[in-house]
């Protein structure tokens, strides 16, 4: 059951069906998420009408307005052996540090991704279903194959957009959750209301979920989640600029320039950088804040990593905790994982 205020803001907020696609290899570092600006003042109303609209318009097929930004990414998850500012275009980059990516955004059918680099720039163009990868320091254009049925690229493994976040994050309010809201913040220069998602089982690790929503155009601004017994979040992901105006064509544009290598093929490789995970069933058991995701999984994969040299031997495996999420490879051939106690993983595998 959701616990509502008695005095809260609201908005009418719709969300995209289709996000922006966001490439999960962002390269380096950049700077951190811009932080509240004083106390912007926005409409007062209650907390039950904001779960009301919100729920209302997530399902609906509303769709981002045109837009142009850059994203910031910012993990401090505390990962055992994990390198502080990993570098590389792995999806473990993503797990640490802070990352930017630069996004025009025109409509579902026309969009691009910026990953921008010390020396070079990576990019993903769609326009209106033809799709380029464009790696500048490799100086290779890459046609991208997508099946006949597919309006866009779906996101990557390990991809998220402020939007896409803030959906995901209303799915697990779905469940034993308390809501309230939380002081209005400024965002990206912009004044913004903050629902706080706070998830009440005590096996989550989670403390609370902060969605920033844009109070004049709507749009999802930046998603923070914190951990129990921690002042700064975990991770979040957010614009650091935005401006919400028509990109100009030329950005959805793209002709390989001369003495680029031109090639057709899949999404970028890095996609497929993590360890291969052998064929089998994945089961959920548990639901909301609470769930385990339980998978075949061969230690062979992470062979000499640092992430399982610093795991904690337990009767029937090995568990490795961060702030949060806990993983559990058991001496069986199985993976649990969850943003819960390492004790819930114990007794979900039995």
């Amino acid at each position: 059951m959701h616990e509502m205020s008695t005095r809260a803001r609201a908005v009418r907020w719709g969300v995209p069906a289709a996000a922006v696609l966001v490439v999960a290899g962002a390269i380096g570092a950049g700077p951190v998420i811009a932080a509240v600006q004083g106390d912007p003042q926005l409409p007062d109303l209650t907390a039950e009408q904001l779960l009301t609209e919100v729920t209302a318009k997530w399902s609906g097929p509303g769709d981002l307005p045109p837009m142009s930004g850059t994203i910031v990414e910012t993990a401090s998850l505390g990962i055992p052996g994990l390198p502080a500012a990993p570098v590389g275009t792995s999806p473990l980059a993503l797990l640490s540090g802070s990352h930017e990516l630069k996004v025009w955004y025109g409509s579902a059918d026309r969009f691009r991704i910026a990953i921008p680099g010390a020396m070079s720039e990576q990019n993903v163009i769609y326009n209106n279903g033809q799709t380029w990868w464009w790696d500048s320091a490799a100086n290779t254009a890459t046609k991208i194959k997508l099946p006949t049925d597919a309006p866009a690229p779906g996101p990557l493994p390990t991809a998220v957009t402020p939007p896409d976040a803030a959906r995901q994050a209303l799915a697990m309010a779905e469940t034993d959750t308390a809501i309230s809201v939380g002081n209005d913040a400024t965002v990206a220069g912009r004044a913004a209301y903050e629902l706080v998602l706070a998830p009440k089982a005590a096996e989550s690790l989670v403390r609370d979920v902060r969605l920033a929503i844009d109070g004049e155009t709507l749009v999802p601004l930046r998603v923070q989640i914190f951990a129990k017994g921690a002042a700064e979040p975990a991770f979040e992901v957010g614009f650091d600029s935005i401006t919400f105006a028509e990109p100009a064509a030329e950005n959805f544009t793209f002709t390989p320039p001369p003495g680029a290598k031109v090639t057709e093929g899949d999404l970028p490789a890095f996609t497929r950088q993590q360890p291969q995970m052998p064929a089998g069933d994945v089961a959920v058991t548990g639901n909301g804040w609470t769930s385990v995701v339980t998978l075949p999984f061969d230690a062979a994969a992470l062979k000499d990593s640092p992430i399982l040299a610093a795991a904690k031997p337990v009767e029937g495996g090995r568990v490795i905790t961060t702030k949060l999420v806990s993983a559990l490879l058991t001496d069986d051939g199985r993976l649990l994982a969850g943003a819960v106690t390492p004790e819930t993983l114990e007794k979900a595998a039995g």
